[in-house]
């Protein structure tokens, strides 16, 4: 390889886990060049003919990479083949994709036995800086624990991928409301109203509320006051007015908000022109309650859409649900029981609640759904209720989005404080980058519900444990 003469230019050395989290990853480096090392591409070798989710990724990836390198000879490989533009890059510079065979060179540079992997590609990017003295050499990866032995092994930078990171803390993080100090009108100037059927609309200006997005909730510290952001321009904001009074008194399947949250998230879910509804919170604050009540009165009660289908990640779902005998519903029920138990609770004052339950399912047409089945559906005039959506990546989220078809609305609902998944954090999950992103879609709206109302116990451990 050539020396890089730059002292501004960098060379990103890419783990295997990155490409596995965003296959087309060494597309989003601009003009800086992408090692991925010989490892890599065993690694993926040997994880796309696996029976997983995750081997999709690597046979994408594989395919990706054969895509820049096929005219390639193998000594322009080692020197480095432009990397084709990407539309997202605001530079036209574009820098090289490098293959390295880490296989050549010795442990001792790193001090890692060779034997692993991860000791290789450590072992490559070692290698790389003290060969390139002159540039920058950067190992990216999401493995935590492969960076603390880079930086033990002797390398300067490593950095985890953060290109689909939209916030760099949870708690920047949108909760779908912003409570307006003191009295809301107090600090409005002018302002004009007008009369749509029933609706009241405000237009204010612009510079009264700051940084606003469609369907966000404005609340003001009176606790009489609600608005819901129906459109913005660089003039005016259009307020719909809603008033704390009527928040508090909608009602689903015999569910009444117990807090103002829960007001603005059954606004949200009983209102058919929001397509998306993304629910976050702590454990018991009522996210799946009020998305099954919801979806109950819309279907049976005001005959809006047609089914429930109800859905959920899980690693050994996601990896297969299993060859015993049973349909894929009776597979699914041990881990939507949360779902049956929300049934229970909504018919616990009938004779029978069982028999409730299971008429209730039959009447609304609800179904379990395993996500392995949702790729290459279109669902019409359904709701879908994607529940515990912070263990799903944002392609895996794209995947079930893009399902929904014409009249369909999609509820997501999650909790950042209980991801399983081994390579998610509440700022890298699929459901911290969807709020981000459909924050300025008309069509979706967002509510953190924050409180939990399920018991005082839960109320303790939720902010003690």
């Amino acid at each position: 390889m050539e020396k890089a003469s730059n002292l501004d230019s960098k060379m990103y050395v890419l783990d295997t886990n990155v490409l596995l989290h965003e296959p087309l990853a060494y597309l989003s480096f601009q003009e800086h060049d992408v090692v991925i090392p010989m490892t890599v591409l065993e690694e993926l070798d040997h994880i796309k003919d696996r029976k997983h989710d995750v081997s999709r990724d690597a046979r994408v990836a594989i395919r990706g990479l054969d895509e820049v390198l096929k005219d390639a000879s193998p000594e322009q490989m080692l020197q480095g083949v432009a990397l084709p533009s990407n539309k997202k890059a605001k530079t036209e510079s574009r820098g090289r994709l490098i293959i390295v065979n880490d296989h050549l060179f010795a442990d001792s540079i790193s001090g890692l036995p060779g034997n692993e992997n991860d000791h290789r590609i450590i072992n490559c990017a070692v290698h790389l800086q003290k060969q390139h003295s002159d540039s920058k050499v950067v190992l990216v990866t999401k493995d935590i624990n492969m960076r603390l032995k880079a930086k033990g092994a002797g390398l300067k930078f490593v950095e985890d991928y953060r290109t689909d990171q939209l916030i760099d803390d949870i708690a920047l993080l949108t909760s779908g409301y912003k409570k307006i100090d003191g009295d809301f009108w107090q600090q409005v100037g002018e302002c004009e109203t007008e009369q749509r059927g029933r609706d009241t609309y405000h237009h204010v200006a612009k510079n009264t509320i700051s940084d606003v997005f469609c369907n966000e909730y404005i609340l003001d510290d009176s606790d009489h006051f609600a608005a819901r952001v129906t459109s913005y321009d660089d003039k005016q904001i259009t307020l719909k007015d809603i008033s704390v009074e009527r928040l508090m008194s909608h009602t689903a399947w015999g569910v009444k908000p117990k807090n103002v949250y829960q007001g603005m998230a059954l606004d949200a879910l009983l209102d058919p022109s929001i397509e998306l509804v993304i629910l976050t919170g702590p454990a018991g604050c009522g996210k799946t309650l009020l998305a099954l009540a919801s979806a109950l009165e819309m279907i049976i009660e005001k005959g809006i859409y047609d089914k429930v289908i109800v859905t959920r990640n899980t690693p050994e779902i996601a990896e297969s649900i299993g060859f015993l005998p049973g349909t894929e519903e009776e597979k699914m029920a041990p881990w939507l029981a949360a779902i049956t138990d929300t049934l229970e609770v909504l018919h616990k004052g009938d004779e029978n609640p069982i028999s409730s339950r299971n008429y209730i399912m039959e009447k609304a047409n609800v179904q379990f759904k395993s996500v392995n089945f949702m790729r290459g559906r279109s669902i019409q005039n359904a709701v879908v209720i994607l529940d515990e959506s912070q263990n799903l990546t944002a392609s895996q989220l794209k995947t079930i989005i893009t399902r929904c078809g014409e009249g369909t609305k999609l509820i997501c609902s999650g909790n950042l404080a209980q991801i399983d998944s081994n390579y998610l954090t509440p700022v890298t999950s699929g459901l911290t980058y969807i709020v981000e992103r459909f924050k300025d879609f008309e069509g979706s709206a967002t509510v953190n519900l924050n409180g939990v109302v399920r018991s005082r116990l839960a109320s303790f451990a939720e902010e003690n444990l």
